[in-house]
């Protein structure tokens, strides 16, 4: 019993670090955030904070994880609907993915902005195989659902997820050069929504599904993360 109460009071205190450590990034940056900072946040000494991480990388890999944790959270409800039909799952995952992210887009903005330079390379692809191996079994689940349905044909079901989560890496990062970009001409709405269309077109292909049965995402909610500061 007492290892367990241990346990616990080390998860408490590891979220509060986490905690403080996100608030943060999104009012501070990242970059611009010390392990001071989070010290001061929280009033704890250093050697505390490396009782429960060993370096700034380190936070930002457990932050990462802990966003992808909620996420995952969020898409639970869809994955276990094995009684809806797989098209209208399938649009449903992209919808919650998408709206997920919209509620919270300051903190989901701040990842953005550290997530492509070369010092958080590393961290990055581990949180990208790790989400490949998270997710990839609930979208293979519907796609197979969707294969007995009738409605998808996919080359290979049983790997299609995961070129699907390759596709959507890349649109993702396709949305995030405009999203980041100081040129107002990445910015513009006939940009986005061409984007969209080849992406979602791409989709539809690689999960043989009928034409214009899936959207990735709508354009207003595209729009919203292009106008946020």
């Amino acid at each position: 019993m007492a290892r367990t109460i241990k346990e616990q009071e080390y998860a408490v205190k590891r979220n509060e670090i986490l905690d403080v450590a996100e608030r943060l990034m999104v009012t501070k940056g990242y970059q611009q955030m010390t392990i001071q900072d989070v010290l001061d946040g929280l009033k704890i000494s250093k050697g505390a904070f490396y009782h429960y991480f060993d370096s700034k990388s380190a936070l930002l890999e457990a932050l990462i994880e802990r966003i992808l944790d909620r996420g995952i959270e969020a898409l639970t409800p869809i994955a276990q609907d094995t009684r809806t039909p797989a098209l209208e799952r399938i649009q449903r995952y992209f919808e919650t993915a998408a709206r997920w992210k919209a509620a919270q887009m300051d903190l989901m903005l701040a990842l953005l902005r550290i997530w492509y330079t070369d010092d958080n390379a590393i961290v990055r692809q581990k949180m990208l195989t790790n989400g490949l191996k998270r997710i990839a079994p609930i979208l293979t689940e519907m796609i197979l659902q969707g294969v007995k349905e009738g409605v998808l044909n996919p080359a290979y079901p049983e790997r299609a997820a995961e070129v699907v989560m390759v596709l959507m890496e890349g649109f993702g990062d396709s949305l995030a050069q405009q999203i980041l970009s100081p040129d107002p001409a990445s910015k513009d709405p006939q940009r986005m929504e061409t984007t969209t269309a080849v992406f979602t077109d791409a989709l539809e292909r690689i999960l043989g599904a009928p034409k214009n049965s899936l959207h990735i995402v709508e354009l207003e909610t595209l729009k919203a993360w292009m106008v946020n500061p």
